[in-house]
């Protein structure tokens, strides 16, 4: 078998792509025959028509990589692929559709509006800024509707700081979400699987010296991790069927990484859903699998392994 790991790209999450393709590369080897690493470049295509290539393993992080793009590519050109398929992707990508979902479907997520940076042009951008604190106080989170990593997204507390944080969300996006802010115990929640067969891995408690922003992520030495979770029974009960209901009612495969905070009121917010989770050395699903007991060159390669029995499905 030839798995073909790609990673890179364009987005601002380039590095952390390769990162997380190399990571994945290093631990397939010598569970699966070859493995590959690939940009994703005009060499793309012809590569995939080659009919050397047995399945890909999408590990583009932002977008292109996860907003169905290159998805809605591998189903056109009818090569096997680990992961949520195109249409799945889309609406998951969208923290703004994603969300309305959640709420038809009864999972918690926190208060929030969707604001487009032309709207703040048209109607006055002190008078938009002003409606928010009316309407949710402060804290609140603000964030690029469409995005990973934590790119572009602040904690504002200040009225005053609040400008400021539109301006740098808008670096990463044309359409800022704003949200309460949750206090509580964050979490991210890995699921494997897919449908009835998907199954919840240990939670990750994450404990950040400040914002659990794109640098604690991913340079060491800002988070402190706990894996599993400190939790009582109930609460790692609740954190994991939130997960596992949302990994099967947005139509997730293979797997999902679900990060959400247990609230004083005892609710489990979910704040986000990523499709291609990253796989770094401090990146959260590996820490899953590992506190499961996992041996993640079979997990990987059970991945890989099942989307190239499953075929190409759209």
């Amino acid at each position: 078998m030839h798995a073909l790991i790609l990673a890179g790209g364009l987005s601002h999450e380039r590095d952390v792509s390769i990162r997380s393709g190399r990571r994945v590369q290093d631990a397939l080897r010598g569970t699966v025959e070859k493995v590959s690493l690939l940009d994703v470049d005009t060499e793309l295509i012809p590569t995939l028509r080659a009919g050397d290539v047995d399945v890909v393993w999408p590990l583009l992080h932002g977008a292109t990589g996860e907003d169905g793009s290159l998805q809605a590519l591998l189903e056109l050109v009818g090569v096997p692929f680990v992961g949520t398929g195109s249409r799945e992707a889309r609406v998951a990508w969208n923290k703004a559709i994603a969300k309305a979902v959640m709420a038809r479907a009864g999972i918690d997520t926190p208060d929030h509006v969707t604001l487009p940076q032309s709207l703040f042009r048209e109607v006055g951008a002190e008078q938009v800024l002003d409606a928010v604190v009316h309407r949710f106080g402060l804290p609140v989170v603000v964030k690029p509707a469409r995005g990973g990593s934590a790119l572009g997204v602040s904690i504002v507390r200040n009225r005053e700081d609040l400008a400021r944080a539109m301006v740098h969300c808008f670096a990463y996006g044309d359409v800022a979400l704003v949200e309460r802010f949750v206090e509580g115990t964050e979490l991210a929640m890995s699921v494997l699987g897919t449908g009835d067969d998907a199954w919840v891995l240990p939670a990750v408690e994450t404990v950040s010296d400040g914002a659990y922003d794109y640098d604690a992520r991913y340079n060491p030495g800002r988070v402190e991790y706990f894996a599993p979770a400190r939790l009582s029974s109930g609460q790692a009960e609740l954190a994991s069927e939130t997960a596992l209901r949302l990994h099967r009612v947005m139509g997730l495969r293979d797997l999902s990484r679900i990060d959400l905070i247990l609230a004083p009121d005892g609710t489990a917010q979910v704040l986000d859903i990523n499709i291609t989770p990253g796989m770094t050395e401090t990146s959260l699903f590996p820490q899953a699998a590992e506190a499961a007991g996992l041996d993640l060159g079979k997990v990987y390669a059970d991945l890989v392994v099942g989307a190239a029995q499953r075929g190409v499905t759209a």
